[in-house]
């Protein structure tokens, strides 16, 4: 075996740590943002807030573009108000230096309820959540069952049926089967389980709160909330009658069989239809868990009517303005090699990256956002039947950046506009080509079968193959199958479904 030395050039890419921070924060949402924000300042001495009004507004001079008549990028000076700062502090002053011995903190703070409550005079409270609730359904039924005079009994088998129901408020199990486990259940006892029993709970039950719980199917469902509804409700006993009999002809909307069989004109029918679509279909989904939660846009784009151009510019209020703490930054020292300088040292160089990075973010998302709207100018101005067909590629050409880095900045991004809120992918679509030699966007095709299903005959609803055909007049060529892929994505049920009577 010869040992030989060779000489050998490569190139590699080397992702730094910094690069690869930069990308970290890159591709986080809003919320993630603030809590990796929120977790430097914790742990990171040299990084504080920047709460001064002149250098806040210096910087988000940086952070706003324009786009003209000519689709070019102008500065927009942003300014950016500390009305919370102000807020805490007006709190601050009402505080007293010192407190009595026996006074509480609910002497000074005036707390909103949780749940079910009503405001206390507070001029914050959250009236959006008044009326919410945080019990799931299930919660929800033994609640009331809890309020229900009962034998032990009894309860066992209501307790039985309530964990059998699903969310949507259907029972899951048979009640066969719930018969079943209940009987094994209560094998030790002297008198045995009867099916008489389980029913007479179960119609005790259905009686709760939301109406139409813990039914069978969709007909028992909705037979129990028209039996809930007092007796002189026009056409309720004729709705119970189509929903007991002829539910099925009602859910293929053979209208014509359905008048036949029920003896009804139509205009009867249509009273009776109107009432068994004013019921809920899914009780359960009445009762939600949680709270409402909201969309923070990172980007908003507002016209300037005077010069007619669009401006774009970042939110100023989804991330805190960050720099280096002064005080903490004189302490290090450049000859000092102890630990403590050190520590200074390390945590100066990563609060330095770790600004450098968040400026690298907005920058990014900025330039991205505004080449967005440069190009979807149409859809800003008319709506979405103007939209353009939009793709990574053209964007990452546009800005000198690679896709995978578009793709990471448009994922969890969102975009306020006169016209909604809308995550940045909205605007990417691909094309379809038109006899003109031109391309239409597939979002702006979806728009128009919308528009034209809103405009159709109900009692004629327009195919597949007739839409198709509309298209083509308007010189856009799509296939049949692609006009079904883009209307179940928009769940707009098939012709068959959408017809009713008028």
């Amino acid at each position: 075996m010869k040992t030989s030395l060779q000489l050998k050039m490569s190139q590699q890419l080397t992702m730094t740590p910094q690069l690869q921070q930069a990308i970290r924060l890159l591709q986080l949402s809003t919320l993630d943002l603030q809590q990796e924000i929120q977790e430097a300042l914790e742990s990171n001495p040299m990084l504080e807030v920047r709460e001064d009004i002149d250098e806040s507004a210096a910087a988000d001079s940086k952070n706003s573009q324009s786009v003209d008549q000519k689709a070019t990028s102008d500065a927009e000076n942003t300014a950016n108000s500390n009305e919370g700062d102000q807020r805490e502090l007006e709190i601050a002053e009402h505080i007293p230096d010192d407190l009595a011995v026996d006074s509480s903190w609910d002497d000074i703070y005036t707390h909103a309820p949780t749940s079910h409550g009503l405001p206390s005079g507070d001029d914050d409270f959250n009236f959006e959540n008044v009326y919410g609730t945080t019990d799931s359904l299930w919660d929800h039924l033994n609640w009331q069952l809890n309020l229900t005079t009962m034998t032990d009994r009894d309860r066992q088998i209501a307790e039985s049926l309530i964990e059998s129901v699903n969310a949507e408020g259907y029972l899951s199990s048979s009640l066969d089967d719930i018969f079943e486990g209940l009987t094994a259940h209560m094998a030790n006892l002297d008198d045995p389980l009867e099916m008489d029993e389980v029913e007479a709970v179960l119609h005790r039950v259905q009686h709760f709160d939301p109406p139409g719980v813990c039914a069978r199917d969709l007909a028992d469902c909705l037979t129990i909330q028209l039996n809930q509804m007092s007796e002189d409700t026009p056409w309720r006993e004729a709705a119970l009658t189509v929903v007991n009999n002829y539910l099925d002809l009602l859910a293929s909307r053979d209208y014509s069989q359905l008048m036949r069989k029920s003896k009804l004109k139509e205009p009867e029918l249509r009273d009776v239809i109107a009432l068994i679509q004013s019921l809920n279909p899914r009780p359960g989904n009445q009762i939600e868990s949680g709270k409402e939660e909201y969309v923070v846009p990172d980007v908003i784009v507002r016209k300037d009517i005077k010069n007619n151009r669009w401006l774009v510019e970042l939110n100023p209020e989804i991330a805190p303005k960050l720099r280096v703490n002064v005080s903490y930054a004189s302490m290090v020292k450049r000859a000092d090699s102890s630990s403590d300088n050190t520590y200074l040292k390390d945590h100066l160089q990563e609060a330095r990256w770790f600004i450098k990075s968040l400026m690298s973010r907005n920058e990014t998302l900025l330039k991205v956002a505004t080449n967005i709207v440069e190009h979807q100018r149409g859809f800003l101005e008319y709506g979405e039947e103007a939209m353009k067909p939009l793709v990574l590629h053209d964007v990452a050409e546009a800005v000198e950046m690679h896709e995978s880095t578009i793709s990471r900045v448009t994922t969890q991004k969102y975009m306020h506009t006169p016209r909604g809120i809308f995550e940045l992918k909205y605007f990417f679509s691909s094309h379809v080509s038109t006899d003109s030699g031109g391309e239409a966007s597939s979002t702006a095709i979806r728009a128009i079968i919308k528009k034209l299903v809103a405009a159709e005959n109900p009692r004629k609803p327009l195919s597949d193959a007739k839409i198709a055909t509309l298209l083509g007049d308007k010189g856009i060529q799509v296939a049949r199958r692609t006009i079904a892929k883009y209307r179940e994505a928009m769940m707009i049920p098939p012709s068959n479904e959408r017809k009713r009577l008028i």
